[in-house]
């Protein structure tokens, strides 16, 4: 399955002062599996793949000093191959087991900065607690789950896909209601390769679902690695009670019967550590950068994944799927998961929304982009532009933003004289982290 992270990985390899890069993300993501296709596809030589989780008996070359000269002959023995530096990469996976392998990569680029590194881990905030993380030394990349466009393009939908790589624009009826239709099946099936691919072998969502549930309980599993630093049945409610929340403004208090707020509040950050669950900050005022006006009191929270999120849920699946309006499917959640996972897909580093904070208010905009052109609002809804109070309420307190973004199921169309663009739901990944909106209004205000 192509991913788009291949496209990074290989402007790393081919950048004139290359660091070793770390490669951030959840477990089961598929960071393993992208850097061992992107070393196979791209370098002339062996990718030689030490596995720190599967060979613990290995940490011991780490432990000894960290010469890298008699680092890397241990490694040759211990692999039974020769590690030429100019033509092979060199792939330290689950690195999170062995911190002072992490700690080593700073001597890899210090002296043999020819040789081509990668680690891979999750869990890494865990392991860097009791190390000097080499700063300056190494670079960093975040692996997300499958965007929609790669779902489209591993479910076999390549021309799909291709239009949404292009500048958005109003499609004919029949391919705009085919496009929701994949988003329908993305929206469950989620980007998680593992289930993508299940899906992408039988045509049957069921069969994703498995895997969903076989993620889940993987991920509860995991729970016990983060001992002593959380209670392991607080994780368990927290992790299901964020899924059932996704929209919706975060008390401590409702998301563990019977734990208090400190200790439900470490378990939610350590989950976010994790990036089980991304927190989505409130921003008042909105004004950038965000994160100088980011509320620590004031936000929600997304799930890593949008199957997860319905999996977790424990709705009727069948009365979910069937409903024709992708905005009303879990009252308006499993939408609104789907636009924050695909920022960060597209590269937002950080999610943030609007709330008014006069008393007694619910006015709110979901989600807030930072752009060359000011802050852009963002609402995810269904409707008439008339009915988007939280949105125009917004627009006329900080009247200098450029222009307001809907995303719903309605086709492309702008409205010059409200300042506003009615973007699909599938184009949401034209938003991503680029500096310029895939579009251009003229300011009437």
């Amino acid at each position: 399955m192509d991913r788009f992270i291949t496209q990074k990985l290989i402007n790393w390899k081919n950048q004139k002062h290359r660091k070793p890069l770390i490669l951030r993300g959840a477990r089961q993501v598929g960071k393993t599996w992208s850097v061992i296709d992107f070393g196979k596809q791209y370098f002339e030589g062996t990718v030689h793949v030490v596995d720190l989780e599967k060979h613990p008996d290995w940490h011991n070359i780490f432990e000894r000093n960290l010469d890298i000269t008699r680092i890397l002959s241990d490694l040759e023995l211990l692999l039974n191959a020769s590690i030429q530096p100019s033509k092979d990469l060199l792939f330290f996976d689950e690195i999170q087991s062995c911190p002072r392998a992490i700690t080593a990569l700073r001597y890899f680029y210090e002296e043999i900065p020819e040789l081509h590194v990668i680690a891979a881990g999750s869990l890494l905030e865990f392991a860097m607690r009791d190390i000097s993380f080499p700063v300056g030394r190494v670079q960093t990349l975040n692996m997300p789950p499958m965007s929609f466009i790669e779902f489209l393009q591993a479910t076999g939908k390549q021309k799909f896909a291709g239009l949404m790589t292009q500048r958005p624009y109003k499609l004919s009826d029949t391919i705009h209601q085919g496009l929701l239709e994949e988003l329908r099946r993305y929206m469950f099936v989620g980007g998680m390769p593992e289930g993508v691919q299940r899906y992408a072998e039988t045509g049957k969502i069921r069969d994703a679902f498995e895997v969903q549930a076989e993620l889940v309980n993987t991920f509860r599993q995991d729970f016990s690695k983060y001992a002593p630093l959380s209670d392991k049945q607080c994780l368990n409610m927290v992790f299901s009670s964020v899924a059932r929340n996704v929209g919706r403004q975060i008390k401590y208090a409702r998301l563990a019967d019977g734990f208090s707020n400190p200790t439900i509040k470490k378990a939610f950050h350590l989950l976010a550590m994790a990036q089980v669950i991304r927190k989505v900050s409130s921003v008042n005022p909105p004004v950038i950068p965000f994160g100088a006006s980011a509320s620590e009191t004031r936000f929600k929270a997304i799930m890593l994944d949008s199957g997860l999120m319905q999996q977790l849920c424990n709705l009727p699946l069948d009365a979910e799927f069937n409903k024709t309006d992708l905005l009303s499917i879990y009252e308006g959640a499993l939408a609104e998961q789907y636009v924050g996972q695909e920022l960060l897909a597209a590269g937002e580093a950080e999610l943030y929304y609007w709330s008014r904070e006069a008393k007694s208010s619910s006015a709110e905009v979901d989600y807030l982009l930072a752009r060359k052109e000011g802050t852009i609002p963002v609402e995810v809804k269904s409707g008439p532009a008339g009915r988007l109070r939280s949105l125009h309420l917004f627009r006329s307190q900080y009247w200098k933003n450029p222009a307001g973004i809907v995303l719903s199921c309605a086709p492309y169309a702008e409205l010059p004289e409200q300042q506003l663009v009615f973007l699909p739901l599938y184009y949401t990944f034209a938003l991503g982290a680029d500096d310029d909106l895939p579009f251009e209004l003229n300011d009437k205000n």
